[in-house]
C-alpha cells in the first residue's frame, strides 16, 4: 500500500511528531539520494518536510550539505524545529513556511535569494495529497531555484501510462479522491509534461518499496517561463 505521508503518532513532550512511514522508507530513499548528494556540497531544500524526521536523518548522513526543511502546516513546522533542537545538527536550517502555489513560494526576500541556487530539492508524499496546481507550482519554482544540473527528487505513488502499478495503489487513489476530488495519484506522463515545460528532464525512475517510486528530474540550462 502506498503511504499517505500525513499520519503520525502523538507528539513527544517537546513537540516532535513520529511518522511510521519514516521508519519504513528512510533507508531506501537515502540509498537513492545519497548517490547524488554524497559528493556535492551546497543547499538542499526539502519541500513538505512533515514531521522533520527525514531531513534530520539525511542531514546526519551528509554533514557537507546544508539542509532546508519546509512545510505549510504549523504543526509540522513545530515538529521539524523540535527534531532539529533534539538532533543538535549544525547543517539543518530552521523550518521555513513554504506554499508551492504562492508567488516566490511565500518565502521572504532573504530566503528567496538564498534558495536560488540549489543542488537538489526533495519532495516526498506531497503531490497526491494536494491539488494539481501544487505540482505546477513545484515545477515552476524548482526550475527557477535549481542550478543547471541540479536534481528534483519526487517520492510517492505514481501511475504509469494511465495505469496504477498495483491494486493497492488503485484503492488508495480512490480513497484520496473520495476525501478530496482535487487529490489523487498522479500519472508520470502528466508530471513529465509539466516538468519539461520548465527545463526539468526526467532522468531516472527508481522503484521503491510499498509500490512507491522516486522520479528524478535534472534541471537544464536557461530560465523557467514566467
Amino acid at each position: 500500500m502506498a503511504e499517505t505521508g500525513n499520519s503520525w503518532a502523538s507528539p513527544a513532550s517537546d513537540g516532535r511528531l513520529d511518522a511510521p512511514a519514516f521508519h519504513r522508507n528512510h533507508v531506501p530513499i537515502w540509498s537513492v539520494l545519497s548517490r547524488w548528494i554524497e559528493d556535492k556540497p551546497g543547499n538542499v531544500l526539502e519541500v513538505g518536510s512533515g514531521t522533520g524526521q527525514h531531513v534530520i536523518e539525511f542531514a546526519r548522513k551528509s554533514p557537507h550539505v546544508l539542509w532546508w526543511p519546509s512545510d505549510c502546516d504549523e504543526r509540522n513546522i513545530e515538529s521539524i524545529d523540535a527534531w532539529r533542537r533534539h538532533a543538535h545538527l549544525q547543517n539543518v536550517e530552521a523550518a521555513r513556511r513554504l506554499d508551492l502555489c504562492a508567488l516566490e513560494w511565500g518565502l521572504n526576500k532573504a530566503d528567496s535569494a538564498t534558495l536560488s541556487d540549489l543542488t537538489a530539492i526533495f519532495c516526498a508524499n506531497v503531490l497526491h495529497i494536494s491539488p494539481w496546481r501544487t505540482t505546477l507550482g513545484l515545477m515552476w519554482g524548482a526550475s527557477l531555484r535549481l542550478h543547471p544540473g541540479g536534481r528534483l527528487f519526487l517520492y510517492g505513488p505514481f501511475k504509469q501510462d494511465g495505469r496504477h502499478t498495483a491494486p493497492s495503489n488503485e484503492a488508495f487513489d480512490a480513497s484520496l479522491r473520495a476525501r478530496n476530488p482535487e487529490w489523487g495519484v498522479r500519472d508520470i506522463a502528466d508530471i513529465r509534461a509539466v516538468a519539461e515545460e520548465h527545463r526539468l528532464m526526467l532522468a531516472e525512475i527508481e522503484p521503491m518499496p510499498a509500490n512507491n517510486m522516486i522520479l528524478i528530474f535534472e534541471c537544464g540550462p536557461g530560465r523557467a517561463r514566467a
